[in-house]
C-alpha cells in the first residue's frame, strides 16, 4: 500500500513573538518578514471589512477576534473582553505562522492603506501637522501597535484616526489630549485649538 507524506514543508521560515500594549484587550504579533510597505497600514474593524485581507478574514474565524490591524511587521488582533488572551494568543499566534510560512498573500488587490502622505494640495498647515504626526507622533504609536494617520483640519480641530490598538483603548483618550495634542499645540501655537479622534 502506497503511503503519501503530509508533511507540511514551509516556504519561509517565521518567527514571531507576542508583544502586549497598552489595550489590554490587544495584542501585537511581531514577525520577521516585512508585511506592509514602509509608512502603510491596513485596519479591519470587522469581517466585511477584510474582504480583500485573507489573512485577517481567517482571524476573524477565531472566536472571539474583533479587530485585525496589519502594519509594518507587525499584526495587532483586538479581542473581546469576554476571554482572556491566555486562551486564544496560541492560536492566533499558530494562525498567523502556518499562514505566513505557506507563502500566502495577506492582501489581494483593491485593499486600500491608510497614511499620512503629504499632498501637494495641502495647506502649509496641514503639510506642518502631517510632518509633526509622521516625525514624532507616529513611532510611539507603531510602537503600541497602533497607527495613527491625518483625518482633516479645519477651524484650528484636528482630526485624527486611531487604529489597531489605539481603537477602544482605555488609555487614548489620555494619549491624544495629554500627547498629541500638547505637541501640535506646542509645535503650531496659533494654528492649533484642538485635536479629535476619529474611529475610536
Amino acid at each position: 500500500m502506497e503511503t503519501t507524506n503530509t508533511t507540511r514543508t514551509p516556504k519561509y521560515n517565521v518567527h514571531i513573538y507576542m508583544e502586549s500594549n497598552p489595550n489590554p484587550n490587544s495584542l501585537k504579533f511581531v514577525t520577521n518578514l516585512m508585511l506592509i510597505p514602509e509608512g502603510e497600514s491596513f485596519d479591519f474593524p470587522d469581517a466585511e471589512s477584510a474582504a480583500h485581507a485573507p489573512l485577517a478574514l481567517e482571524l476573524f474565524e477565531i472566536q472571539h477576534v474583533e479587530r485585525v490591524f496589519y502594519m509594518s511587521n507587525f499584526i495587532t488582533v483586538t479581542k473581546s473582553d469576554v476571554v482572556e488572551w491566555v486562551e486564544i494568543q496560541d492560536k492566533v499566534k499558530q494562525h498567523i505562522k502556518t499562514f505566513l510560512e505557506d507563502g500566502k498573500a495577506i492582501l489581494v488587490n483593491e485593499a486600500v492603506a491608510n497614511g499620512t502622505a503629504i499632498d501637494e494640495n495641502d495647506s502649509e498647515t496641514v503639510k506642518k501637522i502631517k510632518g509633526i504626526l509622521d516625525e514624532y507622533i507616529r513611532p510611539a504609536v507603531e510602537q503600541d501597535g497602533g497607527a495613527i494617520s491625518f483625518h482633516s483640519y479645519e477651524d484650528g480641530v484636528v482630526k485624527v484616526l486611531l487604529q489597531g490598538s489605539c481603537s477602544g483603548c482605555p488609555s487614548s483618550t489620555v494619549t491624544l489630549k495629554a500627547g498629541i495634542e500638547n505637541l501640535l499645540k506646542t509645535m503650531l501655537p496659533n494654528e492649533i485649538k484642538e485635536v479629535e479622534a476619529e474611529g475610536v
